[in-house]
């Protein structure tokens, strides 16, 4: 009896939609307009003007790469908030402070313009401008590249940082965090996925497990049902075809699989551990997992027969029995049998997403 934990390289990243409620940038029209915002910084002539489209330029970065709420880049105390040691920015309100990784380019910049001239007068209060100023100034800077005001908006840079995160393989619980959202709920916007985009993670975990493993019987679903003691816990599956499997692992397999009602799930059953019985007699034994099917296929050999069987739902299943229990059964190509396997005999492997 073990659990195994699936490491199949099926992410959400590769699958996941936007739900058409979440204005955000992707990546070439954020190539554009900071591409846009690059080129008005850097026409400025006159020192008021270089120093004041520096800071327009550093609030726009900051919120391009920590996703961080306009209102939480604008109070910001500059003298305190960035610790050159750890690359981050300290944001939010007092109780609620996250720290926020910055990457060593950013930080360099951000340090370069506080400590040098641009900087002279403003330490502590360089980012705290007036928000209908910088909002008219990424309107117009969408402008310049074709851009709507709802697309490059702060609240749309904060949403294109979240979908930025999530597609590079970022753990959506991580992205809740460094966005300071209280619920997953609310994070949830930026990933959803459709039916077909749940089958296809699965069944993309399913095949790379099956490489893995010398299981012949494995059976893709989601959890509909746990019962756990102190020791031991027995979780109940159903399959795409409506099967339902029962499995018994330990209660540290089932909190270290994170195994709860709603997990898609795929159970394993090694050969040798599947019993065939003959449908014409009456059924003795304690296995949990009875399923009936027709044999497709029987292979004899000295010692052991592998019997191929089909279930109603079109499914596959193998067992290896003796020689002698496969000349009484006298099976053969079309016989109605069932295959029986213990809950004890199930592993499951979990869907990394």
């Amino acid at each position: 009896m073990s659990s195994v934990k699936s490491s199949s390289k099926a992410y959400p990243r590769d699958f996941f939609n936007v739900s058409d409620h979440v204005n955000y940038l992707e990546p070439s029209e954020m190539r554009e307009f900071e591409q846009a915002f690059r080129q008005w910084k850097v026409s400025a002539v006159r020192a008021d003007s270089v120093q004041a489209r520096e800071r327009m330029w550093l609030i726009f970065l900051m919120l391009r790469h920590t996703g961080a709420r306009l209102g939480e880049i604008l109070s910001l105390d500059d003298s305190i908030a960035f610790d050159a040691e750890g690359l981050f920015v300290r944001l939010g309100r007092e109780g609620r402070i996250r720290e926020v990784p910055l990457s060593n380019e950013l930080f360099s910049e951000v340090m370069a313009a506080l400590e040098g001239p641009l900087g002279c007068g403003l330490r502590g209060t360089f980012f705290q401008v007036d928000p209908g100023y910088f909002r008219r100034i990424c309107y117009a800077r969408g402008k310049d590249c074709g851009l709507s005001k709802d697309h490059v908006c702060p609240k749309s840079l904060r949403n294109t940082r979240a979908v930025e995160m999530l597609r590079s393989g970022v753990p959506i619980t991580i992205v809740k965090e460094v966005l300071g959202q209280s619920s997953l709920d609310l994070t949830a916007n930026f990933q959803q996925f459709s039916t077909g985009d749940m089958q296809s993670i699965v069944r993309t975990a399913h095949n790379a497990m099956r490489k893995r493993t010398s299981a012949r019987n494995s059976f893709v679903g989601h959890v509909i049902g746990v019962v756990e003691d102190s020791v031991m816990a027995e979780v109940t599956m159903e399959t795409r075809s409506g099967m339902v499997l029962s499995s018994v692992i330990t209660s540290d397999s089932l909190r270290n699989l994170k195994l709860v009602k709603g997990a898609p799930v795929i159970a394993t059953v090694k050969a040798p551990l599947v019993n065939v019985i003959s449908c014409r007699k009456t059924p003795v034994g304690s296995a949990r997992n009875r399923f009936k099917g027709t044999v497709i296929r029987v292979t004899d050999s000295p010692v052991l027969s592998e019997v191929l069987g089909r279930l109603p739902d079109g499914s596959d299943v193998c067992a290896l029995i003796s020689e002698q229990s496969a000349k009484e059964l006298a099976l053969k190509s079309g016989d109605e049998m069932e295959f029986w396997f213990k809950a004890l005999s199930v592993v499951l492997n979990t869907v990394q997403l």
